[in-house]
């Protein structure tokens, strides 16, 4: 960590302490994550990826200012993935807000081989179908065997990239354009990968179903 960190929370505090000793048991703690400098601290490897920037200006008595809006995504590529958004008149600020707020939202998804033409067996893909929504823009996104690539949209390669998803089919509807919602949406999906139960009797390398969609086809945004 670059600057010297006080914790200000009990979560804080335990995580400052040892004992809580990574950003799972952070998660599954149940405490409020309100210090992003856990997940600095929890996760070193941790990268941040700026994935859309909005400028307005507008005018005052003392001339034109600017605003800026930025959303940002954070990962380690190995099953934790989080997406926030900044405000700052500049942005630098703008982008650091970003990227805090994104590290207060990080998840720890799923991940597993739920391609009915695979069965390796490896965390590769989704475990299952999944669908995120976000203002007007729906994602859907499906299991992958290996060797397919993430055949999604750029917005959504970058996300699942951050997340440690190498092989996914994913397609959208709505006003895609709007990449905040289209981010937004696909974080959605993400975390239905966490809030799903799953029989622990069932093996993750096999085909799950969901909703009656199989994996068959690989549609793109």
């Amino acid at each position: 960590m670059d600057e010297e960190w006080t914790p200000r929370t009990e979560l804080g505090r335990l995580v400052a302490s040892g004992e809580i000793k990574t950003i799972s048991e952070a998660l599954h703690s149940k405490l409020p994550l309100k210090e992003y400098q856990i997940v600095d601290y929890l996760i070193p490897d941790l990268k941040d990826e700026v994935i859309n920037i909005e400028r307005a200006q507008r005018m005052t008595d003392s001339g034109r200012r600017m605003n800026y809006s930025i959303t940002a995504v954070v990962g380690n590529g190995n099953g934790y993935v989080g997406v926030g958004r900044g405000k700052a008149k500049e942005a630098a600020p703008a982008i650091k807000k970003a990227i805090d707020n994104a590290k207060l939202n990080i998840i720890e998804i799923k991940r597993g081989c739920g391609s009915w033409e695979c069965g390796c067996g490896k965390p590769h893909t989704l475990p299952f179908l999944v669908t995120g929504k976000s203002g007007s823009v729906s994602v859907t996104l499906k299991p992958a065997p290996q060797g397919v690539g993430l055949a999604v949209g750029d917005v959504v390669k970058v996300i699942l990239r951050m997340a440690g998803i190498d092989d996914a089919w994913g397609f959208a509807s709505g006003h895609t354009k709007t990449t905040v919602n289209y981010a937004l949406a696909t974080f959605d999906a993400m975390k239905k990968t966490v809030s799903v139960k799953i029989n622990p009797k069932i093996n993750l390398s096999t085909p799950i179903y969901v909703g009656g969609i199989g994996n068959a086809g690989s549609n793109k945004d």
